[in-house]
This record gives structure tokens, C-alpha cells and sequence, in this order.
């Protein structure tokens, strides 16, 4: 009984997420912003991002790469989109995914995919074989634009038939890796592992390791656990259909139960990665991957985002939990400087040389929620960086001043 309670609940809880418009979900973080700054900002961030999309990532990447080097441009066009309401935008996306799309190859299995030597994230193989974050993350503004354009008249006139296209794609790469044996459940709710079996180049058939998919494999660290949730999130908004959503809930629930309090319960702190079931071991006992704080603060930021995202959604996170992220950012690892801000790690440990310059950032998924974040953010922002060019548009388009 308890359990056809739970599940009820859940599913009441999942329509009412259905039914929400991003719109509805941007509202409470809204921010009065500077016409003149937001025109520089524009301004800037456009020039930046046509003269970089000149390298045509798109048409060259394969695998995980997907993610980090086509993926910012695509959330580009999307948030260009939305912050401007000019569907030039909606154009360069569709020109993008149509490009890093077409190179897909049908893989032993039937499904599509792009694969890449060493790509998969897996910490022991170097194998020839697809990344689902690579594809999640690429996926996630095409679903996001789908959607959109699904709902305005003119805009499916016109691209329609290819936010169709997206979609099914996207529902195909999910059923892909759940049929890869790469989702499984654990007791806080479920997580995706890497598998480690690939491609033989020379047979153009699985590795031998292919038998052993339900078994083995390397669960994903947090950051990239949390990017694909983003994406599963943006599908259950575009299909609204629940089992997306559901897989997005559980992860949510698992990196929710790694947060841990620090300094009397006033902070959050949590590992890169951690073991979440056996196959993250091994034959030793010890974990496959080291577990604490990772150095590259950057990491967090996805994290923070992912977690505030899943607030927005009323799902699993709670105004507690962002107030307590706003206060490990704002009050612990803030130097407290606006023009010269800077931050430190999570865990307040010493910076790695490798990441001298970012032990800490700002997390500037909190920026609509706190003031003196928001702050920091206005003084040091940077449009026509590399992380400006998903940033600067999305945080204008939350805030477009008609």
C-alpha cells in the first residue's frame, strides 16, 4: 500500500512538472536588469559567438567532445533565441545539429551513435565507443528549441519537421543506452555508468566485455551524472512523458544524499565521484576512482546548476537546500570582494596548479536568488568568454527587457 501510495504521489507530482512552462519555473529568479547593460552585453556576446562558430566544431566532433566543444555553441543559438526573439538563432542551431547528426554511424546494435577512441569516460579502456554525455548534452538545446517550436505556429511552419526529428533522436539515444545496460538502480534512486565495451575497428563488432554490460561498468561522476539529467529534464518538458522526468528524479535523489553538511550544518560539501555500486570496485576492494573534492571548481558549477534546475522543477530540492548552496558560495568560499572576486574551493583546501585560477567559482545558477551574488556576477562577468557563450544569453533571456 505504501508503495501504490509513493507512486502516486510521484506521478501527480510529475504531471504537475508537465504542465509547467519554462516561463512559469524563470519567474521567482527574475532580475530588473540595465537596458544599456544588457544591450552591451548582447552586442558583445554576438560578435564573440559568430566569430568563434567559425570553427565549425560541429562538423568534426565525435563523441564526449560533443558535449564540450559543440554543446556551448548549440545552447548558444538556443539562448540567443530566447533572448532575442530572432529566429536567426533557431536557424544557426538547426544548421549545427544538422551537421554533428549527419555523421552518425549505425552501430552493431541497430542504434546510432558517434563514436571516438578513449572517449567514453571510462577510467581503465581506451575504448573506440559513444559517450551518452556527449550526447545528452549536445541533445539537450535542440530539445529545448523543439519544444518551443512545437508550440508557436509559426516557428513549426518552418522547422517542424526537424524538432520531430530531434526528438525522436533524443528518445532513440535514451533507449540506446538503457539497452546498453547503462542506467541502474541503487538504493537512493539510480545512476548511468560508462560501459567498457566498444567497437573492434577491425570486425566492426562489440568487444568481447559487450556479455558483461549488465554487470559491469564505471558509474559517471556527479557533474556529468547531472548534465544528463539536465537533458532527460528538457525531454520531459518536450514529450512530457514521465519516464524522462523519473530518471532525472532518481539521480537527483542520489546527489542529494551526497550532499554533506560542514561548519555546523551552515555548508555543503560533496565529492566529485563516488562508488555507487559493485561494479565500482575493484577485484581488491578499493575504489575504481579516487573520491574527494575535486580541484577544478568549474565542475561544481554544473552541479549547482543541475540542483537548481531540479528546484525550479519542484522536484527533490528544496528552498533549504538552495539557501544553504547560496550560503556555501556566498558566505564561505567568496573572498567578499566585488570587483576582485574570487573563490575558493569547496572544502576551503589549497588550489591545484593545474586549476590556479578556478578552485572555486561563483555558481551562477544562484545569481537570480541572492542579492549579493548577483552582485559579484554584474561587476565580473565577462559576455565574450567561453563560458559567456551560453551563459551571457540563457542569464539574458531569464531577464529580456522588452
Amino acid at each position: 500500500m505504501r508503495n501504490r501510495r509513493e507512486f502516486i504521489k510521484r506521478a501527480a507530482a510529475l504531471a504537475a512538472w508537465a504542465a509547467m512552462r519554462p516561463e512559469a519555473w524563470a519567474a521567482e529568479g527574475a532580475v530588473k536588469l540595465d537596458p544599456a547593460l544588457a544591450k552591451d552585453w548582447l552586442a558583445r556576446w554576438q560578435k564573440n559567438i559568430l566569430s568563434d562558430a567559425r570553427n565549425r566544431y560541429c562538423d568534426r566532433e565525435m563523441g564526449e567532445e560533443l558535449g564540450w566543444l559543440v554543446s556551448p555553441f548549440l545552447n548558444g543559438f538556443y539562448y540567443g533565441y530566447r533572448a532575442t526573439g530572432e529566429a536567426a538563432w533557431l536557424e544557426r542551431l538547426a544548421d549545427w545539429t544538422r551537421a554533428w547528426t549527419a555523421r552518425s554511424v549505425k552501430e552493431p546494435d541497430g542504434f546510432v551513435g558517434w563514436p571516438k577512441s578513449g572517449t567514453g569516460g571510462n577510467v581503465e579502456e581506451n575504448l573506440y565507443s559513444d559517450s551518452l554525455l556527449g550526447e545528452a548534452m549536445a541533445l539537450r538545446p535542440a530539445v529545448l528549441a523543439a519544444r518551443d517550436i512545437l508550440h508557436d505556429p509559426a516557428l513549426k511552419e518552418k522547422w517542424g519537421e526537424q524538432a520531430q526529428a530531434w526528438l525522436k533522436l533524443a528518445e532513440s539515444t535514451f533507449e540506446k543506452w538503457i539497452a546498453r545496460g547503462c542506467w541502474r538502480e541503487v538504493k537512493e534512486g539510480g545512476v548511468w555508468v560508462v560501459p567498457v565495451f566498444g567497437i573492434d575497428q577491425q570486425t566492426g563488432q562489440w568487444t568481447e566485455s559487450y556479455a558483461r554490460r549488465a554487470t559491469d561498468g564505471f558509474s559517471n561522476p556527479d557533474n556529468k551524472q547531472n548534465e544528463i539529467a539536465l537533458w532527460l529534464l528538457a525531454l520531459h518538458d518536450a514529450t512530457g512523458k514521465p519516464v524522462y522526468g523519473a530518471h532525472a528524479e532518481k539521480w537527483w535523489s542520489v546527489m542529494k544524499s551526497r550532499l554533506q553538511t560542514r561548519a555546523e550544518g551552515k555548508y555543503f560539501v560533496w565529492n566529485y565521484w563516488e562508488p555507487a555500486g559493485p561494479w565500482d570496485y575493484k577485484p581488491d576492494g578499493s575504489p575504481r576512482h579516487w573520491v574527494g573534492v575535486h580541484p577544478n571548481g568549474g565542475y561544481y558549477n554544473i552541479d549547482v546548476e543541475a540542483m537548481v534546475t531540479a528546484f525550479e522543477h519542484g522536484v527533490v530540492f528544496t528552498r533549504q537546500d538552495l539557501d544553504k548552496l547560496i550560503a556555501t558560495n556566498r558566505d564561505f568560499m567568496w573572498n567578499h570582494q566585488i570587483r576582485a572576486a574570487k573563490f575558493q574551493r569547496l572544502d576551503g583546501g589549497r588550489p591545484d596548479a593545474r586549476w590556479q585560477d578556478t578552485p572555486g567559482c561563483l555558481w551562477t545558477a544562484l545569481v537570480p536568488y541572492d542579492e549579493k551574488l548577483r552582485e559579484v556576477f554584474l561587476a565580473n562577468h565577462q559576455p565574450a568568454s567561453w563560458g559567456g557563450l551560453a551563459i551571457t544569453p540563457s542569464f539574458l533571456a531569464r531577464n529580456r527587457v522588452s
